[in-house]
C-alpha cells in the first residue's frame, strides 16, 4: 500500500440512541481506489460525511494527509477533498458552467471573482467530465447522467486530490453508469486521483477498485481486494442472503447474481 492518505482509526458515531458505526478503521493510500459496500443501513454515508467533516465522529479520529480533520477549516477540508451526494441538484436553476464555478469556492475571497487560473480549472473540470458542450444548460434540464458527471466536475473543479462519493451510479441507466464508472476509472488511473465511493454495484464498481471495505451494522465486516471479497460465503455474511458467483465478470472476476430462495 502506498503511504496512507487517509487514515481512520477507531471511528465510532452514536446518534440520539442509535450507534451508527463502532470501532472502524482502515487505510487509504495516496491515489488508491475504495469502494465501501454493505445493506442498506450499515454506515455507509455516514462514514463519507465523517470523511468529509460534515459530520462529527463520538470517538475515534479521522487523518488526511496525516493532519486531524478536527484541526482544519472548512475551507482547508475543501481543498483537500471534494464530496459529491447522492444525485440530487435537479431543480436547481443554474447553469451548468456556474454550477461547475461554485466548486472553486475554496480558493475565492469573500465576492472575489474567478481567477484566469479559476476559469482554467473549471474548464480543465468540464473536460474531463465531457460536459462542456453542456455548459449553457440549466441543470433541470439535464439527465440524471449529466447531472452527474456535472456534479463531479464541480468537485474536480475545487482541486482536492481525494473524491469521496455517495451511490455514483444510482438511478442511471446502464449506458450511464458505464458512462460515470469509466470517468472514474480514468480520473483514478491517469490523475492519480483518490477515490472513495459507497456502492450497491457489486459487478462494476467493486471491479474498478483497488479495496473494498464492508460495513454492517456500522462495524467492518471485510476490508481487502475485490477478488477476497467477491465469495458466495463472504456476501452471504455481508448481505444476509444467498449469491452465486458464475465466470465472465470484469478483469476475470466473477458476476455475482443473487441467488432465489432454495436455489
Amino acid at each position: 500500500m502506498n503511504a496512507p492518505r487517509i487514515v481512520v482509526d477507531n471511528l465510532g458515531v452514536r446518534l440520539g440512541d442509535a450507534q451508527i458505526l463502532n470501532g472502524v478503521s482502515l487505510e487509504v493510500g495516496s491515489g488508491e481506489f475504495l469502494t465501501v459496500i454493505g445493506p442498506n443501513g450499515a454506515g455507509k454515508s455516514t462514514l463519507l460525511r465523517c470523511l468529509d467533516g460534515i459530520l462529527a465522529p463520538s470517538s475515534g479520529r479521522i487523518l488526511i494527509d496525516g493532519s486531524s480533520i478536527g484541526d482544519c477549516s472548512r475551507r482547508e477540508l475543501a481543498r483537500k477533498l471534494s464530496y459529491v451526494p447522492q444525485p440530487d441538484a435537479g431543480s436547481l436553476d443554474f447553469t451548468v458552467r456556474s454550477y461547475v464555478e461554485m466548486g472553486r469556492y475554496p480558493h475565492l475571497g469573500a465576492w472575489a471573482a474567478l481567477s484566469g487560473g479559476d476559469e482554467l480549472a473549471v474548464s480543465d473540470a468540464m473536460e474531463l467530465t465531457e460536459v462542456s458542450g453542456l455548459a449553457d444548460r440549466i441543470m433541470a434540464s439535464l439527465s440524471g447522467g449529466e447531472r452527474q458527471r456535472v456534479s463531479i466536475a464541480a468537485a474536480l473543479a475545487q482541486g482536492g486530490s481525494v473524491l469521496l462519493l455517495d451511490e455514483p451510479t444510482s438511478f442511471l441507466d446502464y449506458r450511464h453508469q458505464v458512462q460515470i464508472l469509466d470517468m472514474l476509472d480514468r480520473l483514478h488511473r491517469e490523475r492519480g486521483l483518490t477515490v472513495v465511493a459507497v456502492t450497491h454495484d457489486l459487478n462494476s464498481m467493486v471491479a474498478f477498485s483497488d479495496t473494498v471495505l464492508a460495513l454492517v451494522n456500522g462495524r467492518t465486516a471485510f476490508f481487502g481486494t475485490p477478488s477476497e471479497v467477491l465469495s458466495e460465503e463472504n456476501l452471504g455474511s455481508i448481505y444476509g442472503a444467498g449469491f452465486r458467483l458464475v465466470p465472465g465478470g470484469y478483469d476475470g472476476l466473477p458476476l455475482v447474481v443473487p441467488a432465489r430462495n432454495g436455489s
